[in-house]
């Protein structure tokens, strides 16, 4: 089972779309629960990065087409009228 999402850092009003297969221990590295590499989108902007959306998917291909999709701009549109909600 892979794992579509999008969080949300408000404080700085970042967005970050990714796919995994653990999503519970990726989040906790998106916020430095888990070690994190130091240098990745996340870590450069401090701050809690909550989950906002999800979508499970059978195979990996699958969750990858679908995150090419949620980074698109009409993909971004769509996070981002979640976030307003």
């Amino acid at each position: 089972m892979f794992s579509v999402y999008a969080i949300y850092n408000k404080i700085r009003n970042k967005i970050y779309i990714g796919h995994t297969s653990d999503l519970d221990n990726r989040l906790k590295r998106h916020n430095k629960i888990l070690p994190n590499k130091l240098k990745s989108f996340t870590s450069k902007n401090n701050g809690l990065w909550e989950l906002i959306h999800r979508e499970d998917f059978d195979t990996r291909k699958m969750a990858i087409i679908r995150e090419q999709e949620l980074k698109s701009y009409q993909g971004r549109r769509f996070i981002r009228s979640l976030i307003k909600e």
